[in-house]
């Protein structure tokens, strides 16, 4: 018995198990904690399995998965779909490292309402002058600032749904390495070009989005994917900021050089694990 995948949502998986169904191929499914993992009886098929669930993955919810469904009906009748709550589906998706940069944010965000923007930059903000270069944790703090509740929500939405998925499936470590490299780059990149005065965790987002992306790209069997209309309207709200559209004060240049290092991260990465295959 091969594990294909194991998938969070179980309409998804018993998605894919009625689609390959029409295809002859039967596959089996098995609860595991919060997922359903995909299991293949007859290894003679799984090259055509891989080959249709890196179109899966693409697209999910695409049509030919739902008429699948409709035409085989329901194979799987003793699988349960557990309500839970909006907290039980945070957590079911992040890692201890994805939960706790999120409450560290959040508490530097109450932080600031309490004492105010200036005195928390004068601790966690990028180093003002030479005394403070050899304060290195200001190097990654500025990350943790955050100026409004939009600007605070739209990123640690974006890290839990990016940073969660890294973690469950590459480890910790992974994420932490891409994290804390991104958030040195980023707010170097965001000093260059705007001074000490910045803060969001966006510039690391930018980097997750790039690492996420090129691996479901060329490597789908990692089980990491972003959809390429969320890429696109990632790259265009980037360009926006450019030009001010929206007059919002957006990180653009910490965007910029997160999105480059998330994707060079990802093409390494990638090149070690064919070396390493050959």
């Amino acid at each position: 018995m091969v594990r294909i995948i194991s998938l969070p949502n179980p309409r998804l998986a018993l998605a894919f198990v009625d689609y390959m169904a029409t295809l002859g191929i039967v596959l089996q499914v098995r609860k595991q904690d919060q997922e359903v993992q995909i299991l293949l009886e007859d290894e003679s098929k799984l090259p055509e399995v891989e080959k249709q669930l890196a179109l899966f993955l693409e697209n999910p919810t695409h049509e030919r998965y739902l008429a699948a469904s409709w035409h085989t009906g329901s194979t799987n009748a003793n699988l349960s779909y557990q309500r839970y709550s909006y907290a039980q589906r945070i957590l079911s998706q992040a890692g201890p490292l994805t939960l706790g940069v999120m409450v560290l944010c959040i508490a530097v965000y109450l932080l600031q309402q309490i004492y105010g923007d200036q005195s928390i930059m004068e601790w966690l903000g990028w180093p003002a002058d030479d005394a403070q270069h050899m304060q290195l944790w200001r190097w990654f703090t500025p990350a943790l600032l955050h100026f409004s509740p939009l600007h605070i929500l739209f990123n640690l939405l974006w890290w839990w749904y990016l940073g969660g998925p890294v973690e469950k499936r590459l480890g910790s470590g992974k994420l932490f390495t891409i994290a804390i490299v991104s958030a040195l780059v980023s707010n170097w990149g965001q000093a260059i070009f705007s001074g000490i005065y910045f803060g969001g965790l966006s510039g690391v987002v930018y980097a997750l989005m790039g690492y996420v992306w090129l691996t479901g790209e060329l490597k789908p069997e990692r089980q990491l994917s972003l959809p390429r209309g969320l890429m696109v309207f990632s790259i265009v709200w980037l360009v926006l900021g450019y030009f001010d559209v929206f007059g919002l004060a957006i990180a653009n240049a910490a965007h910029v050089f997160g999105l480059i290092l998330g994707l060079l991260m990802a093409f390494v990465d990638l090149r070690i694990i064919r070396h390493k295959q050959n």
